[in-house]
């Protein structure tokens, strides 16, 4: 049965997102709260709510769902709020970590933990999308004391969203979280406070930095208020996924001192094949794809000029990137074609437009 009423604790980006796509999918009443006032009433303004309620408690009161949308630090407080707003409504979350919260939750037979791996580097309700969620994994980590109807509920609302809910064990969850998702954050800022804290005979490593160093920290200093909290709240994952990486590090100083090149060489190749395995699953043939790479003025109306210009011929981009030198150097665009035919005619036509184009694999083979 499709949820009917629906009820928000907090309306920033995420939750925002959620009363859209429920407006989206057909749920016939959404009440939110937010102790924000400005972003309930921005949330309210974007038709992500039909309803303002004056607290948490009343928000939930009626619902058949609630979904929790507030920072991790506040979750568990929170949800133990709406848990406590009647016996009616299932109640689930959107925070980053499950475990902590799940041992702590006052009922465990209404709440279902939940995590939509999905999000944007911008903030607040007027940045929601009823389309955030599409294709996104969404896990749930239902309990050994979740009523079944309850998961099942929570189980087609989040595919009524557009997102592939995955179900798991709260602490496999925030393993699995740790690697994916807080290391790469750690690292990035390990390695970007690396190369901003030194200089190497007098020149700046960050006004030396090439596109390697930009890629991989573009998470770097991502939201604090946000990241303080998951960082503490899955510290003892992310210290874990911390030691192994420190281990493979050392394996790496080893190869390094003792000039193993069949080392590096087979370490290099995991590394790729397990990139492709990556790549898989964002691509439908990873090796079809070809890398249209365009020279590009810092001017007005440049990058749209070239999607346009693609899109008339019927040329779809798969992906694309944009690596920013300088306002006198401009940049590189690299745009993601399938095939080589359409790769061809993709440089063709830039080319008559008088760009300089280089067309190569996307995806080396090794």
């Amino acid at each position: 049965m499709p949820v009917r009423r629906l009820a928000i604790v907090g309306t920033g980006l995420i939750g925002a997102s959620v009363g859209l796509a429920a407006k989206r999918a057909g749920v016939g009443h959404v009440t939110g709260y937010d102790a924000d006032g400005e972003a309930l009433g921005v949330a309210a303004e974007r038709g992500a709510l039909d309803e303002a309620a004056p607290s948490a408690v009343a928000a939930v009161e009626d619902a058949e769902l609630a979904v929790v949308a507030t920072p991790v630090a506040r979750l568990a407080d929170d949800v133990a709020t709406a848990l406590s707003a009647g016996d009616s409504a299932t109640v689930t979350d959107v925070g980053s970590t499950k475990g902590r919260l799940c041992g702590a939750v006052p009922d465990r037979s209404r709440y279902i933990g939940g995590h939509p791996v999905c999000g944007s580097e911008a903030r607040g309700p007027g940045h929601g999308s009823a389309e955030l969620f599409e294709g996104a994994t969404w896990f749930l980590t239902p309990l050994t004391e979740t009523e079944p109807e309850r998961y099942r509920l929570l189980h087609g609302f989040v595919a009524s969203l557009g997102a592939v809910p995955v179900a798991i064990d709260p602490e496999a969850h925030d393993r699995l979280l740790a690697l994916t998702s807080h290391l790469p954050h750690a690292l990035a800022n390990i390695v970007l406070n690396h190369a901003g804290s030194l200089r190497v005979h007098g020149h700046e490593p960050l006004a030396a930095a090439g596109g390697s160093l930009r890629d991989m920290t573009r998470v770097a200093g991502a939201n604090p208020r946000i990241w303080i909290d998951i960082f503490l709240d899955n510290a003892e994952e992310l210290r874990s996924a911390l030691g192994e990486h420190r281990r493979r590090v050392d394996e790496l100083e080893r190869a390094l001192e003792a000039r193993d090149a069949g080392w590096l060489a087979r370490w290099i190749g995991e590394a790729a094949g397990n990139r492709r395995t990556l790549l898989e699953e964002a691509f439908t043939d990873v090796g079809e794809l070809q890398r249209v790479r365009v020279h590009v003025p810092d001017r007005p109306g440049v990058l749209s000029g070239i999607t346009q210009a693609l899109g008339a011929e019927q040329i779809n981009i798969e992906d694309f990137e944009l690596q920013h030198l300088s306002p006198d150097r401009g940049g590189t665009l690299s745009v993601l074609v399938a095939g080589e035919q359409e790769a061809r005619r993709a440089a063709d036509l830039l080319e008559a437009q008088g760009y300089s184009v280089i067309v190569s694999p996307a995806f080396e083979e090794q």
